[in-house]
């Protein structure tokens, strides 16, 4: 079994498993292209998730970005904070209004 994307206008709309024979007689008259993907991300980047961006010219599945204060990282398709996140053992979550991590307590 394999995982499909359904990529239509670059964003994709669902995921399924199936065999790459299924292909052979599945009739889909909806618009859009069947991309592969790959649970380890060792083909376009990343898994596909729906909601993700298939960029073409990258070859990547972008996920959507968390905040608008991330960047994309053009090595690995994935977002990423302005600062890092801190090493400390402790649990923290994005502040976009401070672009900082806050500590949960």
């Amino acid at each position: 079994m394999a995982y499909y994307a359904k990529v239509n206008n670059g964003i994709v709309d669902k995921v399924i498993v199936a065999d790459a024979s299924f292909f052979d007689t599945f009739i889909d008259d909806r618009p859009g292209t069947w991309i592969q993907t790959y649970r380890d991300g060792s083909i376009h980047k990343n898994y596909a998730g729906e909601g993700y961006t298939y960029d073409s010219t990258r070859d990547a599945f972008i996920p959507p970005q968390p905040y608008a204060s991330w960047t994309l990282n053009e090595d690995t398709c994935l977002w990423e904070a302005p600062v890092t996140y801190p090493d400390d053992g402790k649990f923290y979550e994005w502040n976009e209004a401070t672009t900082n991590w806050t500590e949960i307590e």
